[in-house]
């Protein structure tokens, strides 16, 4: 075997023995989802379940409102799916294809704020909102996303430099304005990175925590991540419920993902093309 062929059955071989201890717990999440608590705990490990058992689940969402926690938390994803791709899209198109006086001060500025920790902020904010009336609504998890954020445009910004001016040269001499230019001509042009825009925000705001459990009290309001959390509070005994709420959890996540798989590599790839 040639040298360079042995380097690459090495590398493919390290790359599958990775993937396999990254898989595993998902794999095991699953396997536990399907038996009861005693098989579970079994020894020596069962490593498949003796029969598919559907009664976790049944269960699981019957000690809880759970389709009500999925709602609000398609709800709150869509909102911000929405407001995240507009704002990212439309501030990044300003940075990235229009010429104005301090543009790379106020992008530096705007990088900058990536810096503060998230931590630092959350008492202000819900004291701010808070005091205009918003706790207990949705309002505070989703109106942030219409005014951008900095990852997001920058990610977007990078891609649009990637796109040749000439677009926007020929729309000018045909009597188009910026607007009629982003909206139809660069917009459609960036579904790569939109996707990846819309994944992170997916991603983002399905397993958010922290935010669900500041803003909102009221029990018809919770998300799926704060009503698992609450769920293994009382139940952290059951096993078997608890991995089957989480693979019910899980499963929107990995779907969104191998839907928009393609276009989130190529948004990721070509938004580090050209800075």
């Amino acid at each position: 075997m040639k040298k360079k062929n042995r380097k690459k059955l090495i590398a493919y071989l390290l790359l599958i023995v990775f993937s396999l201890m990254m898989l595993f717990p998902f794999y095991w999440m699953v396997r536990s989802s399907f038996m009861s608590k005693r098989e579970i705990m079994t020894v020596p490990i069962q490593w498949l379940p003796s029969h598919v058992n559907l009664d976790n689940f049944r269960d699981a969402f019957a000690r809880a409102p759970f389709a009500r926690y999925f709602l609000n938390s398609v709800v709150i994803v869509l909102i911000n799916m929405a407001g995240s791709i507009l704002s990212s899209s439309f501030i990044a198109f300003g940075f990235a294809r229009l010429k104005f006086r301090g543009r790379n001060i106020w992008f530096a500025l705007l990088l900058s704020t990536m810096m503060i920790p998230q931590t630092v902020l959350m008492i202000p904010q819900f004291l701010i909102w808070q005091r205009v009336g918003a706790y207990n609504t949705f309002i505070p998890l989703t109106l942030p996303c219409f005014f951008g954020n900095a990852f997001n445009v920058f990610l977007v910004r990078q891609f649009y430099a990637g796109i040749p001016k000439d677009y926007d040269e020929a729309a000018l001499v045909d009597g188009a304005n910026y607007f009629t230019i982003y909206w139809k001509i660069i917009l459609p042009m960036s579904k790569p990175v939109m996707c990846t825009v819309g994944v992170f925000t997916f991603m983002g705001t399905w397993n958010d925590f922290m935010g669900p459990l500041l803003y909102l009290d009221k029990k018809n309001l919770k998300t799926v991540s704060l009503a698992l959390q609450n769920f293994m509070g009382q139940h952290n005994s059951e096993w078997n419920l608890l991995m089957a709420l989480a693979t019910v959890i899980t499963l929107p996540m990995i779907t969104v993902y191998f839907i928009a798989q393609r276009y989130f590599i190529e948004g990721i790839t070509f938004s580090g093309i050209k800075g």
